[in-house]
C-alpha cells in the first residue's frame, strides 16, 4: 500500500541513501588506501588515516578489512592482479601480429596501470620489500608471476607464428619488463630517471622500445638463437 506521508518518504529516501553508501564503502576505503600507500608508503600509513580520508570510523574499516595487510592486499587485487583474467582473454583473442600485440599490451598497461596512481604500488614494493616478507610473497604470487606468465605467452605466441626467434624465456621476459619498469620509475621519480632536458612521451617511448625489442639495434643481426657470436 502506497503512502503520501512526507515523513515516510523522507525516511525511505534516507534508508536507500544509507544502503547505497554502505555498498560504496569498500570501494571508497580502497581508493583512500591506495592514495595513502602511494603517498606515504606502507609502513607509514595508518588505518586511522585511511578511515578518516574515506569519511568513516576505524571500526567501520575493520568491518571490511581485518588488518592493514589485508587492506593492502585488497588494494593490489582491485587495481592490478584482478585484471589478469581480462588481460589473458584479450591475449587469447588478439588477431594481430607480434609487433601489434607487444605495442598493444605495453600501451594498455600504461593506460590502465602505469599512468594511474596504482603504478606507485610497484615502487612501494621495491622500496619496502625488505621489511615485509609476507607482502613480498603475496606480490610475487599475485602480480609478478602472473605478469611474467602473460609476457611469456606473448613471446611464445610469436615463436609459434614464426615472427619471433626462440630466445630463453626468462631473459626474454625481462626484455619486455625492463622498459615498463623504467617508465614506472620515471613517473614516480618526477622524471629524474631520464634526461631532465627531454620531456618523455610515454606512448612514443613504448613504440620505440617495441621496435628495439623486436629488431635490436643492429642493421643486420648476426647473433644466432643460442646467443653466442658466430666465429
Amino acid at each position: 500500500m502506497s503512502t503520501s506521508c512526507p515523513i515516510c518518504k523522507l525516511a525511505s529516501g534516507v534508508r536507500i541513501k544509507r544502503e547505497r553508501r554502505k555498498e560504496a564503502r569498500p570501494g571508497e576505503l580502497l581508493a583512500a588506501a591506495l592514495d595513502l600507500f602511494v603517498e606515504k608508503g606502507y609502513a607509514a600509513t595508518r588505518v586511522e588515516e585511511v578511515a578518516q580520508r574515506a569519511g568513516v570510523s576505524k571500526g567501520t574499516l575493520f568491518l571490511y578489512f581485518a588488518s592493514k595487510e589485508e587492506l593492502f592486499k585488497a588494494v593490489v587485487r582491485e587495481n592490478i592482479s584482478g585484471r589478469f583474467t581480462e588481460w589473458g582473454e584479450e591475449l587469447r583473442t588478439f588477431e594481430g601480429n607480434s609487433e601489434e600485440l607487444l605495442r598493444y599490451c605495453m600501451s594498455s598497461w600504461w593506460e590502465r596501470v602505469g599512468a594511474t596512481k596504482a603504478s606507485g604500488i610497484t615502487k612501494l614494493m621495491m622500496s619496502e620489500a625488505g621489511n615485509f616478507p609476507e607482502l613480498v610473497r603475496f606480490f610475487q604470487q599475485e602480480v609478478v608471476q602472473p605478469g611474467n606468465d602473460l609476457i611469456q605467452r606473448i613471446l611464445q605466441r610469436g615463436v609459434e607464428r614464426g615472427e619471433l626467434r626462440n630466445v630463453d624465456p626468462t631473459y626474454g621476459i625481462y626484455s619486455v619488463l625492463a622498459p615498463m619498469i623504467f617508465l614506472n620509475m620515471w613517473k614516480h621519480g618526477g622524471g629524474s630517471c631520464g634526461d631532465a632536458r627531454t620531456e618523455l612521451d610515454p606512448q612514443q617511448y613504448i613504440a620505440s622500445q617495441v621496435q628495439t625489442i623486436l629488431f635490436g639495434l643492429s642493421v643486420s643481426p648476426t647473433i644466432p638463437v643460442s646467443g653466442k657470436k658466430k666465429n
